[in-house]
């Protein structure tokens, strides 16, 4: 057979040409989420990032955790930096709820969308305000302690004064408590905020109202406050005797409901909570719409969305059919 050059080339040459032609399916948009811890060193924050990160992974995400490890600063530049990697959505649990502002107007003027996780960020317009209930928290404490203590004077030990969510579950306590003190059966010996949430700083707080009062109940905010007010108390053989409240459902704090020692503590199911979360980042990532419904909560100078789950009063008469029973905690762990 006679060789034809000029059929060799277009042998050579048409798969380019139809290359060429060809078009090539555009790469699929990383979905990329952040996710700002205020500080990882509490049982709680782990449990979190663990239950987001793999319902997020799950739904297609990758996830970037950074831990601010309980600085304001560090966590602004944290998210910047995020930003910089191109997420496309960012879930903060604020460390300061004021400081945390520049995070959400930085993110917003570079097109990424903030879910504001458990802890609300102070006067900022975010694309959503996830937690559960704490004006009910702060209620069930309240009537939790008032069934033990109806009448008598009442230690209130609020949460950190950098955090609002303390402030809405001091509006929960008030919303059970003042008609009773308006009544005149409940005093107010002393209410006091507890810096960074810290034991220490209720332990103190608690010892030293002891000493100045007769405390016939303690209102709590958070089971490391309980913690605090129980040591102060067992300081003085009143630990079992003086109702406190408490939440989180931490592992010590359900062995001292076991014990008698907590009257209460809220449990918010941590797992429902970061997987709606995730759900609702992996939303905003894809440029849906998130399931915040009409619920509004006046923050600053906006109105935000926010979706709320419910929080459960955990007794020792609940104890082994809610966070056992969610294998939040074990029986054997709870009884040691």
């Amino acid at each position: 057979m006679k060789f034809r050059p000029s059929l060799f080339l277009l042998f050579l040459v048409a798969p380019l040409i139809l290359g060429c032609n060809k078009k090539e399916k555009p790469a699929e948009s990383k979905l990329l989420i952040g996710l700002s811890l205020a500080d990882l060193k509490e049982e709680r924050w782990q449990r979190d990032r663990d239950f987001f990160v793999a319902k997020a992974e799950a739904l297609g995400a990758e996830v970037i955790v950074q831990d601010a490890s309980g600085d304001p600063n560090a966590q602004l530049r944290q998210c910047d930096a995020l930003i910089a990697k191109g997420v496309k959505v960012l879930v903060v649990v604020p460390k300061n709820a004021d400081a945390a502002r520049p995070i959400v107007l930085n993110a917003q003027a570079r097109g990424v969308k903030v879910i504001s996780y458990d802890r609300l960020i102070a006067d900022a317009p975010v694309d959503l305000y996830l937690s559960f209930d704490n004006v009910k928290v702060g209620e069930i404490q309240a009537r939790a302690i008032v069934e033990k203590a109806p009448k008598g004077d009442y230690l209130i030990l609020k949460g950190d004064p950098a955090d609002k969510n303390s402030d809405m579950i001091h509006e929960g306590h008030l919303k059970v408590l003042q008609p009773l003190i308006d009544k005149g059966d409940i005093r107010i010996a002393a209410i006091q905020s507890c810096d960074k949430w810290l034991r220490s700083e209720a332990l103190r707080i608690t010892a030293d109202a002891l000493q100045k009062h007769k405390i016939d109940a303690i209102v709590a905010s958070n089971d490391g406050t309980a913690s605090g007010a129980i040591a102060a108390l067992e300081a003085k053989g009143l630990a079992g005797k003086v109702p406190v409240s408490g939440q989180d459902a931490d592992l010590v704090a359900c062995r001292n409901v076991w014990k008698g020692l907590q009257t209460v503590t809220v449990y918010k199911p941590i797992q429902k909570l970061a997987e709606v979360a995730a759900e609702q980042a992996v939303k905003a990532a894809k440029g849906e719409a998130l399931d915040a419904g009409t619920l509004k909560r006046k923050n600053g100078g906006y109105e935000v969305p926010v979706l709320f789950l419910e929080p459960v009063a955990v007794t020792k008469d609940n104890l082994m059919e809610t966070v056992v029973k969610d294998g939040f905690h074990s029986e054997t762990d709870i009884k040691k």
